[in-house]
């Protein structure tokens, strides 16, 4: 058996190829061993087939394949299937592929079958022989998980995090934990923000009022301080990964539900132009899609605001980040497409995502210089429990050194990271095997909200510091830690992002933040 490499071990259903279940028979060149069943699918470099021993999975180098359904091995076409979020689908994706074939020698030429569903054909340059085929089918985030379920998709892309349900139906299929590092990654960052005409006199909003106003509860502007009129409301479909995070992210932690009334929209520049063409209507849409809309500024009863830009995002010190995913089945992608899903991890990526108007995910250093304004509200927001023996202790730490976009945050009521910190870490721990930091200093610096004492407070922020720093060195295997300093340190509610009156601020407050000199 030895002959058959990588031999055999229990995998899934549906492959990158999905081939028309017929009879194969894989054997040894020498002869000695076979195997015989329907083959179920091949990836150009292993078989998958269902024979009496169940389905087995062997490298293709290893065996001769004979039957009707053996694959043509010389001019092999892998074939990727990629549903979900047609926010990704109709420009994110797309570029991201052309910009991979791009830079392997590649053509892309894109074939257009329907309103949802169109190809990507990956050509070699030289010979002009195809090598890949990227089927896409853009629907919803919901369609895509329905997909995956189903075994009919290779890469699914979503605007939301899998919720618990889809995650134990998952489960209950055999694919495992769909939040694992290897199954779940977040391509780019975008945020839910609430636009109004630019002839609105309104320009700020807390997230408690926004949650009200979606319910219903607040009915006219002059409640917002605007003129005498009803409000109209506008969101993405209800289905959409977007409109599902607003009701998540915004409805969910003001134990509010949706207002009867509300105009959905399939498409987030719907939301957009609906809300350019009455000066009395509010709607939330994706940060890439805002355009001519007025964004306005989510503040709070103590006095901070935070808006929405690229850097108050990619920190996620902005409350409503909506990272946006890949989620991927527990089978093995054709090289090529393994290959593509690294690229978008890479600095090439990166800019190709800028370029298409969202948020990526290369870290960048913020000078302290650049931050005085969060100084500032520590010192006029600091409470009876926070010395001032604290705060200058933390300006001596943090002085002279510069804040990565990198920020960490955990699940409410949880020490297990959030989604996108997750994909943080693995961000990190690639930059530490790759050399990026060494001979530098890096602080995990952990914060906390102010909801009890402050000396507690401090150390359940080091807790978390702690938790980061750990979850960073296990997964930065290669790394030289003798090549760079790597501390935590903790100041608690010293320095909080927003108003701890509510879920959102105190969540926003509660994070560790990654300071490198």
């Amino acid at each position: 058996m030895a002959l058959i490499r990588a031999a055999i071990f229990a995998a899934l259903s549906f492959w990158g190829i999905a081939c028309f279940a017929q009879d194969v028979t894989l054997t040894s060149p020498d002869g000695q061993v076979e195997l015989s069943g329907t083959l179920l699918g091949f990836d150009g470099e292993f078989y998958r087939i269902e024979t009496v021993y169940g389905e087995l999975t062997v490298d293709g180098s290893g065996v001769l394949c004979e039957g009707p359904a053996c694959p043509n091995l010389q001019d092999f076409v892998a074939e990727i299937s990629v549903s979900g979020s047609s926010t990704m689908g109709a420009v994110l994706m797309p570029a991201l592929i052309e910009g991979f074939a791009l830079r392997n020698n590649y053509t892309a030429a894109r074939d257009i079958v329907d309103a949802r569903n169109f190809t990507y054909t990956l050509s070699d340059t030289d010979s002009g022989k195809p090598v890949a085929r990227f089927y896409f089918h853009v629907s919803t985030t919901d369609e895509g998980f329905a997909d995956l379920l189903a075994n009919d998709a290779d890469i699914v892309m979503a605007l939301r995090e899998i919720r618990p349900d889809e995650r134990q139906r998952a489960r209950d299929a055999g694919m495992g934990d769909m939040t694992e590092a290897n199954r779940s990654r977040v391509l780019a960052l975008d945020a839910m923000v609430p636009i109004v005409s630019p002839s609105n006199p309104v320009d700020r909003i807390s997230p408690q009022d926004l949650a009200s106003v979606f319910a219903g509860r607040i009915a006219n502007w002059v409640d917002l301080g605007g003129a005498d009129a009803p409000i109209a409301l506008h969101l993405p479909g209800a289905r959409t990964g977007l409109g599902q995070s607003v009701e998540d992210e915004i409805m969910g932690p003001a134990r509010s539900t949706f207002a009867e009334g509300i105009e959905r929209h399939d498409r987030g520049l719907d939301v957009v132009n609906a809300v350019l063409r009455d000066p009395f209507a509010i709607g939330i849409a994706s940060y890439a899609d805002t355009g001519d809309a007025r964004a306005l500024t989510l503040t709070g009863a103590c006095g901070f605001s935070l808006s929405a830009a690229r850097g108050t995002i990619k920190t996620e010190d902005y409350p409503l980040t909506a990272p946006m995913f890949l989620y991927l089945p527990a089978r093995r992608l054709p090289k090529i497409g393994r290959e593509f899903l690294a690229f978008t991890r890479g600095p090439s990526a990166q800019v190709v995502i800028r370029r298409a108007g969202f948020v990526d995910q290369a870290p960048e250093e913020v000078s302290i210089n650049d931050q005085g304004y969060r100084f500032a509200n520590a010192v006029t927001s600091a409470g009876p429990e926070v010395s001032l023996e604290e705060l200058q202790r933390m300006t001596r730490t943090l002085y002279g050194m510069a804040r990565l976009t990198t920020s960490f945050r955990f699940e409410a009521g949880s020490v297990r990271l959030d989604a996108q910190s997750r994909s943080n870490v693995q961000q990190l721990a690639r930059a530490l095997e790759q050399g990026k930091y060494d001979a530098r200093q890096i602080l995990l610096v952990g914060f906390s909200d102010g909801d009890g004492p402050a000396t507690a407070n401090r150390d359940i922020a080091l807790r978390r510091a702690e938790a980061v720093r750990r979850a960073v060195e296990t997964a930065a295997q290669t790394a030289n830690f003798e090549r760079f300093q790597m501390d935590v340190d903790a100041f608690g509610e010293a320095l909080p992002m927003a108003c701890d009156d509510s879920a959102w601020g105190r969540q926003a407050n509660r994070r560790v933040e990654v300071w490198v000199r």
